[in-house]
């Protein structure tokens, strides 16, 4: 068998999910910070939303992971960011369930890990709402607490900002949902959790918009 033969082969034994981006898998990502420079100001939630591909071969939803992150120490605290997204770092109940940069960062990266392994791919690939945003405090957040095995690609990202710009000429996340079809909530939105899963149903109907007129997958 020739060697094309041969990795055409392989390649249709993957799953769907690998097969599709390149043996990357796609991970949504949102954030929500103490304010705009990941060096300096604090991570205060994090969320990932993984998807899969069901026996209609739709993308869509599969597991999510969400967690309130107390700020590392010495980290800023911009109010203004802060009154934006509605948190206060040292209410009560937030105080209760918080927990610190390199604990949620190890849950994040134990979901992303077993769907990488569950789906044959060869590492995730952040997909965000502007997402170099996400990115950026991701990897400082690595870099603080000193995780090695960071399952993420360091600078490749899908943006649905770009994405939902060519599919719907909208680039803002609410408005590209509402044209998409998707309900929102502007009493959610701006947890990392909400955000999150609603970028993950944009990126979804995208990718299936597109497979339906492409049949390309």
């Amino acid at each position: 068998m020739a060697t094309e033969e041969i990795e055409e082969a392989t390649t249709k034994e993957k799953p769907a999910v690998a097969r599709r981006f390149r043996g990357f898998l796609p991970v949504i990502v949102d954030v929500e910070t103490a304010g705009f420079n990941s060096a300096t100001d604090a991570l205060i939630e994090i969320a990932a939303v993984t998807v899969t591909v069901n026996e209609e071969h739709h993308w869509c939803i599969d597991e999510v992971v969400s967690k309130h992150v107390n700020p590392f120490e010495g980290a800023n605290l911009d109010q203004a960011s802060l009154d934006f997204i509605g948190v206060d770092p040292n209410h009560p109940f937030r105080k209760q369930i918080a927990i610190s940069e390199t604990e949620a960062l190890h849950e994040v990266f134990k979901l992303v890990r077993k769907k990488i392994k569950e789906h044959k791919c060869s590492r995730a690939i952040l997909v965000g709402h502007n997402a170099s945003f996400d990115l950026g405090f991701l990897n400082a957040a690595v870099e603080r607490t000193q995780i090695k095995r960071n399952p993420f690609h360091p600078f490749s990202t899908f943006d649905t900002a770009t994405l939902a710009g060519l599919a719907y000429g909208q680039t803002v996340l609410a408005r590209a949902a509402e044209e998409a079809g998707l309900r929102w909530d502007t009493r959610e939105a701006h947890s990392a959790r909400y955000d999150a899963e609603q970028t993950a149903l944009l990126f979804c109907e995208i990718v299936n918009r597109w497979n339906k007129y492409s049949q390309a997958f």
